[in-house]
This record gives C-alpha cells, sequence and structure tokens, in this order.
C-alpha cells in the first residue's frame, strides 16, 4: 500500500464494514447505493476523524509533543475523537470551541458531554475566530514550557488526509474481494481533508468513477474558494505520499448547492434523511455532516443525476453523538 511507509498510531478498528443500502435503494427505484461505515471506526463512538488522527497522533508522537490543540465547532465530532485519542496516546487535549461557555448548572449534552468525560481542557472562543483563538493558546502553553502539537481544523492537512488515502486502498481491497464496483463515491465535505485524501487515494488506486464532495459549509468571505483549498491540499497530500500523477481541478469536484441555512442549521432536507437511513436501514446518519450530505445524494438520484444501473457510494463520516444536541430541531 502507498501509505503503508508513514508513522501512524492505530486508533481504528479497520476495515469498516462495505454494506448494500437494500431498503433505500429499492425506496428509490435505483440506482444500487452502498454505504461504507466510518461511524464504525470504534474511538469514542467512532468517525472519520480517527483515520486523520492516526497519522496526526503518530506525528505528533515523533515530534516529542506532550499536548494536542485543535478547535472546533461546539458539538466538533473533530474535537470529541482528537480528545479520545489524546487518551489514548497519553497526550493532554486543548481543545479551543467555538461560541461561548454554557451557563452554570446548564446540562452538556453530545459532543461537548463527551469532550468533557473525555478529559479536555476546553478554551471558548468567543467572538474570536478560532484559528486565533487557537495560535493564542499554543502560543501561551508554550511559554509554560509545554510541547503542544496543533492539530489544524478538522485535522486537514496533508498529514491527516493522508488517511484517507490509506481509507481508499481499504476501499479498493474491499471492492476487489467482493467484485463490485462503484460509478460514484458521495461524501460530506467541510474542512476538505477527507476530499482531499479521498482524491488522492482514487489515484493511487486507480479509481475510474467519480468522487463526489457535498458542500455542508457556505463560503466564509474571509477564506478564499472551497474548491481551490480542497484542490491545494489534495496536492499536498500527493507530494507526501511520492504519487506521480497529477491532480487537476478537474479532480476535485464539489456540489455546493446544499449548503441551507448554514453550518448546524437542521432543515427539511436533513431530517428527511436522517429518518429515511434510520428507518429503513437501522443506521443513523447526523444533523450536521452526513444527514445533509445523505439528503442531497437522495435529491439528486431523485433528479435522475444518476442512471438506474450505477452503484453509488455514500461515505458515512459518522457524527451521531451531536444527535441529541440537535433534539428539538429534529422534531421540527
Amino acid at each position: 500500500m502507498q501509505t503503508d511507509r508513514l508513522p501512524r498510531y492505530p486508533l481504528a478498528h479497520l476495515p469498516t464494514p462495505l454494506e448494500l443500502l437494500k431498503a433505500v435503494s429499492k425506496f428509490l427505484g435505483g440506482p444500487r447505493l452502498l454505504i461504507k461505515r466510518d461511524d464504525q471506526t470504534g474511538l469514542a463512538l467512532g468517525g472519520n476523524k480517527t483515520r486523520k488522527l492516526e497519522f496526526l497522533l503518530a506525528d505528533a508522537l515523533a515530534q516529542g509533543a506532550d499536548m494536542v490543540i485543535t478547535a472546533g465547532a461546539a458539538q466538533s465530532n473533530h474535537c470529541r475523537q482528537t480528545a479520545a485519542a489524546a487518551a489514548s496516546a497519553g497526550l493532554v487535549c486543548h481543545l479551543v470551541l467555538g461560541g461561548q461557555r454554557p451557563e452554570p448548572g446548564q446540562p452538556l449534552n453530545g459532543n461537548l458531554l463527551l469532550d468533557e468525560i473525555l478529559g479536555a481542557k476546553i478554551h471558548w472562543a468567543g467572538q474570536e475566530r478560532r484559528d486565533d483563538r487557537l495560535a493564542e493558546v499554543a502560543r501561551q502553553l508554550r511559554a509554560q514550557g509545554y510541547h503542544p502539537y496543533v492539530i489544524p481544523y478538522g485535522g486537514s492537512n496533508a498529514v491527516g488526509a493522508t488517511g484517507y488515502v490509506r481509507a481508499m486502498e481499504e476501499l479498493a481491497a474491499q471492492l476487489a474481494a467482493s467484485g463490485q464496483r462503484v460509478d460514484h463515491i458521495v461524501f460530506a465535505s467541510s474542512s476538505g481533508g477527507t476530499q482531499a485524501g479521498l482524491m488522492v487515494g482514487a489515484k493511487v488506486t486507480g479509481f475510474a468513477g467519480q468522487v463526489l464532495g457535498i458542500r455542508i459549509d457556505k463560503n466564509d468571505p474571509r477564506e478564499g474558494p472551497f474548491d481551490g483549498a480542497v484542490l491545494k491540499l489534495a496536492q499536498a497530500t500527493a507530494a507526501r505520499v511520492r504519487l506521480n500523477t497529477p491532480i487537476t481541478a478537474q479532480d476535485c469536484v464539489i456540489d455546493a448547492n446544499y449548503t441551507g441555512g448554514g453550518y448546524g442549521v437542521v432543515g427539511k432536507l436533513e431530517r428527511e434523511a436522517i429518518d429515511l437511513m434510520a428507518r429503513y436501514e437501522g443506521i443513523l446518519l447526523d444533523p450536521v455532516y452526513t444527514g445533509r450530505a445523505f439528503g442531497a445524494l437522495v435529491d439528486l438520484v431523485c433528479r435522475k443525476k444518476f442512471t438506474r444501473t450505477e452503484t453509488i457510494l455514500f461515505w458515512h463520516t459518522g457524527g451521531a453523538p451531536a444527535l441529541f444536541a440537535y433534539a428539538a430541531d429534529l422534531a421540527k
């Protein structure tokens, strides 16, 4: 495998299952739908960030870090998995979360509760940009004599994205063993690392289908175009795994038509997708990422953007703990 030579700290239960969504495929009348269960990676209730953290934690330990620090939303799946990974590796974890600390006496739930249980030290960014607060906390820790390893938002740099190059190698082996073919891979794309890794992994494995990211966030006017950032990250990841095949703009396919009310805003699309997957397959999606991405996939099927004879793989990136924090929105 292309990624075998790179340092990795084992965290995930791999390979994750590759399953047929038999009931949903029948309900939609085709195409044939498969699901890659990265909600089953195992670390603190699983999720896609565990694959990235295997490479990030290995890099942190190699650099002699005594703690890791990262940032995210209050219900960040990435932060929850980072806290668990740090605990597994014997490192202290600091999290910079967006927004304000909950009022005293207000019960914690979802990922935020799990962050506390996992022993993470939480810093609230308030109105400050999380990246700015992250850099400030890292400076403070270094001034105190610690050696923090900074993990970017979503674990999305070339080190973390390597986890999804490896994931594509894993999928290729599963497809070869089962004699199956996939025409499109569809998944939630937010911080870009999962998509960048899958793009590179597609080149590594010779995957001939389409790798389609469903954009979860609206574009931030303070940042450049999202597709350009994903392409740049994919090219850096390709260099890290020593891929000689070029990664071009044509490889970066993103559908940004399903951002709805914005990040973390649950609407009809997400509620219906969550209900469909739960009631037909007994599989839980989350309200922020996979609910939106699978809702987009269902809409694309209904609009006949795929043929009935194709096979579509939905890559489940996890996040079910956030369901509890969005209970009121899901009940509407």
